[in-house]
């Protein structure tokens, strides 16, 4: 695989699975084919990403049920981690709870205070299959969590409870995109 400047910048910007979509609810398959499809994938998935101002997508929500992700996201301390996980697991989320704004890509315009840990580990591997460990700290580790959820057919709406959970639900209800499959 030849290396790019810009990920992104050969992919294609594909419509985004939104609340309600079946697909956001299942769990994704593993990835067992490494080849160009995958590279096509992730790179539309950056695409995608950085044309919705995102930080993070799973490709469950451009409609591709497989355990890949991307971001491109800051830390507390504004530094850039920038990457792609294949068939990721969260296999560490510890320290301190912090409830912080949260929103996804698939309920746009909407946002909660949503409890995650303050640190988190990833393990994956890349497009070639050669084994990754991301480590995230502050809002990092909250994207590391937020996009595996997704992997797992979770959405942040799901942690929530109580008035929090009503509330953006009632949104997403009453939103301009509400009742839109776009995937």
């Amino acid at each position: 695989m030849r290396q790019r400047s810009i990920p992104g910048s050969t992919g294609r910007v594909r419509p985004l699975a939104l609340l309600g979509d079946p697909v956001l609810a299942a769990p994704c398959a593993e990835v067992t084919d490494f080849g160009p499809a995958l590279e096509r994938l992730v790179e539309d998935l950056f695409a995608t990403m950085y044309a919705a101002r995102g930080v993070g997508l799973a490709a469950n929500q451009i409609g591709v049920p497989l355990r890949v992700f991307v971001h491109d996201c800051p830390d507390d301390e504004d530094r850039r981690h920038l990457g792609h996980l294949v068939n990721p697991r969260l296999v560490e989320a510890d320290g301190v709870v912090v409830r912080g704004p949260e929103g996804c890509l698939s309920l746009p315009g909407l946002e909660a205070g949503t409890e995650r840990y303050d640190h988190a580990v990833v393990e994956g591997v890349d497009l070639r299959g050669e084994p990754r460990t991301v480590h995230g700290t502050g809002f990092f580790a909250r994207c590391l969590q937020h996009e595996s959820d997704h992997l797992d057919g979770t959405l942040y709406v799901d942690r929530l409870t109580g008035l929090r959970r009503r509330r953006v639900l009632r949104a997403a209800a009453r939103a301009p995109w509400a009742g839109e499959r776009q995937a």
